[in-house]
């Protein structure tokens, strides 16, 4: 595994010469954020040696590197999910990868399911725990010691520090945010209503098929990490809908605006 991060990391090295502070990895209806920074490079992953590329309708599969005013950052324009039939060795490569190019904090965003009654489509969650037990630990596996210990604590995955700065722009954007914890599934089929009530009875406020192997990934590496949700829909067994990717997308489109205005704020306070 280090030895193909290594070949992955020297493939950019090549290509790219920018130190990012700031890693962001774009969910569904944010792909076109990156329209909104001053863009110094960009990567698509098909051109880096052995690095896992993105299938998925709408992620577009390319890094970015650019300017959020002043903060540099990397972003992953799409991302690789554990559905697409890569190891989980490979899903979390490109959250290695930014650590490795420099960035010390990352900030994750995801389009996910509400599971908690209470919450509507639309919504913004901040991520302030995940659950991960249906998925594979991406720590599985020989320890790369470069990257941290063998046995890292995840009391305190998402920065407290970060949650604060979140809640302070959320306010100073006048944009509502749920606060609640993140379960993800493997996908790609949606959760069935039983599996919603396990992920509730956890206590779960969210559902999704990424993200927390992610953050386990970057708090391995020792990243400052902070997470938030788009609500696209409700969770199996809440409500009467069918669940479908289109109906994910079209939500994710319509509070795209609110999101990318928030992702900015943070991202300058971060």
């Amino acid at each position: 595994m280090y030895k193909k991060l290594m070949t992955c990391f020297a493939s950019v090295k090549e290509k790219v010469d920018f130190q990012p502070e700031i890693a962001l990895i774009l969910g569904s209806g944010l792909g076109d954020y990156v329209d909104e920074i001053q863009v110094e490079q960009t990567i698509p992953y098909a051109e880096i040696e052995g690095f896992p590329v993105s299938t998925v309708k709408g992620h577009k599969g390319k890094f970015v590197f650019g300017y959020v005013e002043d903060r540099p950052v990397v972003i992953m324009q799409g991302r690789v999910h554990y559905y697409e039939g890569y190891p989980m060795s490979d899903v979390v490569l490109p959250t290695r990868m930014m650590g490795m190019m420099g960035a010390k904090k990352i900030l994750l965003t995801n389009a996910a399911g509400g599971c908690n009654p209470d919450f509507q489509p639309g919504d913004l969650m901040m991520i302030t725990d995940h659950i991960a037990a249906a998925i594979p630990n991406p720590l599985i596996g020989p320890n790369i010691d470069e990257l941290g210990t063998r046995f890292p604590d995840m009391s305190q995955v998402y920065s407290r520090r970060l949650q604060e700065v979140i809640r302070q722009c959320a306010h100073a954007c006048e944009i509502p945010i749920r606060e609640g914890v993140y379960v993800q599934f493997t996908g790609p089929s949606y959760e069935t209503p039983a599996e919603i009530r396990m992920a509730r009875s956890w206590g779960g406020d969210a559902v999704g098929m990424s993200t927390a192997c992610e953050a386990i990934a970057a708090r391995h590496m020792g990243m400052e990490v902070g997470g938030i949700s788009c609500i696209t829909n409700m969770a199996a067994g809440l409500s009467d809908q069918t669940l479908s990717h289109q109906e994910v997308q079209e939500t994710a489109d319509q509070v795209s605006k609110v999101f990318k205005k928030l992702v900015t704020e943070i991202i300058i306070s971060m």
